[in-house]
């Protein structure tokens, strides 16, 4: 197997329920993605990655699957996904699917199935069940003390089965049983299924927690967001049970990446390289810590050293060894220049936060709306929220806290804002739709939008192009190595990419303020070309203007 192939690309995610609505239901769906490809392409995308598109009850937005094998309803059917994929693949690129197999929905047939128990009940065990237990005072307890995180305890009674079963996320979402070898083979299955309808590759959800510790011990009680954490991921059987879906895909030579939140590249390692390699990328969530503190719902300044500390653990780490997978958003965030960028200043940060990750070694995604500058929604009332994690955190943090505190934490870190419909143009529903929206817009979208990008120059869709553009021109931006400079800088993010006698020179304020700037000294004295800013006229070595950005090219 030679895969390499995906190490140049650009990729794209789509949340497909707010990308574009095709059918006029106020929903997006494969019908509007199909028209769209060629925008998605003539950003300089070479692949897309679509959250989950299968049958679900949303209780989680498509990551509580109830049918692995077709296509929610309300975004289309499998004759439209293959006219999708046939479309992007006539458009040269690739099309990866979102596979969440560490847990179901609590719809999914193999869960109906598994409630009933019983001895020759083949689903029996496709879960993970346990007895309750009791204390020596006779007070009945969970099975253990573990905290889902999303909502509430990690255990739900069952009626039925008259037993609990484990969700580590939400209650709908019940975790699969991995120690059962039915339920791999089924997970194989369902990657030969789309493997065979084309697809090329997966992006795998949570993965790392497909493997429990035996017995399920206690966690610890001073962690209580996640106190069962080291008891979840990277469990005994990970690499056993990954070396087997791994098998699957090297019949069709297609690429695997897996989530691993709170994973640093010495956990990652294994999964990317040597004989328990199962992954061709991980995601990592530390480019998302730079403003808070294990949540996006505990806000803290935003921390330009963290921010470049989280990237250069990742270049140094994964140089000549394995490749990254570099974002700044996706589904599962707010929007970026609302958090690590300025609404005020709100062209300037964005292009330079695009500058400060798409020119580093590995694929860099751009999610839906990324590519316009689109940024937080902060709506009045925690029932107008849709996602499930925002309202479990709003009852959750900064109890001791006024309503309309706790909603404006809310408004700050909820991934709702990341799921408001595509802003393409000022008309009525933004384009998005002919209908009033599943979702509330975000009201910027007068002024927020492709349309209006795609005709001024300056924009920050157009920006975009560019970098991309020169990311693709110039061998030493994919596989040069990579040196940062000034890493105790509090405001510029500078670093090289070297290949042969080729250099760029990347330079990022991150701040919204004037800097004065001095030149690495192997740069002294040299004379290199401008190839990318954010802004128009001259520019002076020594100062760097409010989030300017600039890329140097040297022979």
């Amino acid at each position: 197997m030679d895969n390499n192939w995906f190490k140049d690309m650009a990729f794209y995610q789509i949340w497909i329920r707010s990308f574009a609505d095709g059918n006029g239901d106020g929903i997006g769906d494969l019908y509007g993605v199909y028209d769209k490809l060629e925008y998605i392409k003539s950003l300089g995308i070479d692949g897309i990655w679509f959250s989950p598109i299968y049958p679900s009850p949303n209780a989680d937005y498509g990551y509580d699957v109830s049918d692995y094998k077709d296509i929610h309803p309300d975004y289309g059917d499998l004759e439209q996904f293959k006219k999708v994929l046939n479309k992007a693949h006539e458009l040269g690129m690739k099309v990866v699917m979102d596979l969440v197999i560490n847990h179901t929905s609590d719809e999914h047939f193999w869960f109906k199935e598994s409630c009933k128990g019983g001895d020759d009940n083949p689903y029996k065990d496709y879960y993970i069940w346990r007895d309750g237990k009791t204390d020596k005072k006779g007070k009945k307890l969970l099975p253990n003390n573990w905290n889902s995180l999303f909502e509430g305890k990690a255990w739900e009674y069952n009626e039925e089965r008259g037993q609990y079963y484990l969700h580590f996320f939400a209650k709908k979402q019940p975790d699969l049983n991995m120690d059962n070898p039915r339920v791999r083979e089924e997970i194989k299955d369902i990657m030969r299924f789309w493997l065979d309808l084309g697809v090329d590759g997966f992006r795998e959800d949570s993965i790392a927690f497909i493997s429990k510790v035996e017995g399920l011990p206690n966690g610890y009680p001073e962690l209580p967001m996640i106190n069962g954490l080291r008891y979840t991921q990277h469990g005994p059987h990970i690499h056993e049970y990954m070396k087997e879906f791994r098998e699957v895909c090297k019949d069709y030579d297609c690429f695997q990446m897996g989530e691993m939140p709170m994973t640093g590249p010495d956990k990652a390692m294994p999964y990317l390289t040597g004989d328990t390699k199962s992954l061709d990328m991980v995601i990592t969530f530390d480019y998302m810590n730079a403003d808070n503190y294990l949540s996006d719902f505990i806000r803290r300044p935003f921390s330009v050293i963290k921010y470049k500390k989280a990237f250069s653990k990742w270049q140094y780490a994964m140089n000549g060894k394995s490749w990254n997978c570099v974002y700044i958003e996706n589904h599962d965030h707010p929007r970026v220049v609302s958090r690590y960028g300025s609404e005020k200043m709100w062209r300037e940060s964005a292009t330079s936060l695009a500058a400060s990750y798409i020119f580093l070694q590995g694929c860099p995604f751009i999610y839906q709306g990324q590519e316009i500058g689109m940024t937080n929604l902060r709506l009045n009332s925690i029932d107008k929220y849709e996602d499930i994690s925002s309202k479990n955190a709003y009852m959750t943090f900064h109890t001791k806290k006024s309503k309309s505190q706790r909603l404006y934490y809310i408004g700050e870190g909820s991934r709702d804002s990341a799921r408001t419909p595509m802003q393409w143009s000022d008309e009525k529903y933004a384009d998005f739709s002919t209908v009033k929206p599943w979702f509330y817009l975000n009201p910027n979208y007068k002024k927020i939008n492709v349309k209006a990008q795609e005709e001024d120059e300056k924009s920050i869709l157009n920006f975009y192009r560019k970098a991309l553009k020169l990311r693709k021109d110039n061998d030493a931006l994919i596989w040069g190595d990579y040196k940062e400079y000034f890493p105790k800088d509090k405001n510029v993010y500078t670093y090289e990419r070297t290949l042969s006698s080729e250099k760029f020179l990347i330079i990022c304020n991150l701040k919204g303020k004037y800097i004065s700037y001095k030149m690495p000294e192997e740069y002294e004295g040299l004379k290199g070309e401008l190839k990318l800013s954010n802004y128009e006229d001259g520019h002076r070595l020594d100062i760097l203007r409010p989030y300017e950005c600039r890329v140097y090219k040297y022979e």
